[in-house]
């Protein structure tokens, strides 16, 4: 009974510093609006790029309009719920380079826990509005036969995304406790897998595939579960069984991560101010 008040405690403290962030962030409504509605407006353009792209071609690795939306629908709600989540670790960097760390690692709570609700972006939420939108009306348009399980699994699908988006997000994140000029790497993982995972994976060269598609675990965030909803058959010859396994391969990326942080912050040695 005593940890679970320990526990109901903790996740009390972190409801008050995360409402806290979000009070302050709203405080002025004019400017918090128009930020949310231009993070959904760069998601709107992502959209735009894909419709340009089929404007000149009929059909991309063998998918047409409506599949390909499907993939971009799940690949833009993973990576727009995973940038609202943890996002804000990209700040970390700057953490280890001032100090400030050490300030966090000194409070008795999670150092992950503290840098996530202390600098929540509640504007990035736009982004997840207008993807969330691309995303059903993609499975509305697309030849899909909608039974239990694939119901189960458009929805299982970008949460799984998300995790996978967010466990690299933490990872890249992370780099900073041994490179602290690592942001272009940390943005060039995450920005680069979206826009990766946005498009049918058979499109890339061999090599590509090898390291993002699968070694990266890329596409079983679009790509595999798209073709499972779609009922289609993977042009690279791979099982069907592929697509179902986005939560498992969720959870291999939530062990690397974790073991990363863990390495991190063993890591990581105070600035001394």
């Amino acid at each position: 009974m005593a940890d679970q008040g320990a526990v109901a405690g903790t996740v009390g403290i972190y409801r008050r510093v995360l409402a806290a962030q979000m009070r302050s962030q709203v405080t002025y409504r004019a400017s918090f609006l128009m930020s949310v509605t231009i993070s959904g407006v760069f998601a709107a353009l992502d959209l735009v790029v894909v419709l340009v792209l089929f404007g000149v071609a009929r059909s991309m690795g063998g998918f047409g309009t409506a599949e390909v939306l499907v993939m971009f629908g799940l690949s833009s709600t993973a990576f727009a719920a995973a940038d609202l989540a943890v996002g804000n670790l990209e700040r970390l960097q700057f953490y280890v380079r001032s100090g400030l760390l050490d300030g966090v690692l000194l409070r008795p709570l999670s150092a992950f826990g503290q840098l996530v609700v202390v600098d929540f972006t509640p504007r990035r939420a736009g982004r997840v509005i207008v993807a969330v939108v691309i995303l059903v009306v993609a499975l509305a348009r697309a030849d899909i036969t909608w039974t239990p399980a694939t119901a189960v699994l458009a929805v299982v699908a970008p949460l799984a995304g998300a995790v996978m988006f967010s466990a690299v997000m933490v990872a890249t994140a992370t780099v900073a406790f041994w490179w602290i000029d690592s942001g272009e790497l940390a943005f060039s993982l995450t920005n680069g897998g979206r826009d990766f995972t946005s498009y049918p994976i058979n499109i890339y060269g061999a090599a590509m595939r090898r390291l993002f598609a699968y070694g990266l675990g890329f596409a079983f965030v679009a790509y595999y579960p798209a073709l499972a909803l779609l009922d289609r058959a993977d042009p690279l010859g791979l099982p069907g069984w592929f697509g179902w396994v986005s939560p498992a391969v969720a959870a291999v990326a939530v062990a690397g991560a974790a073991l990363s942080w863990r390495l991190g912050i063993r890591h990581y040695r105070s600035t001394g101010s």
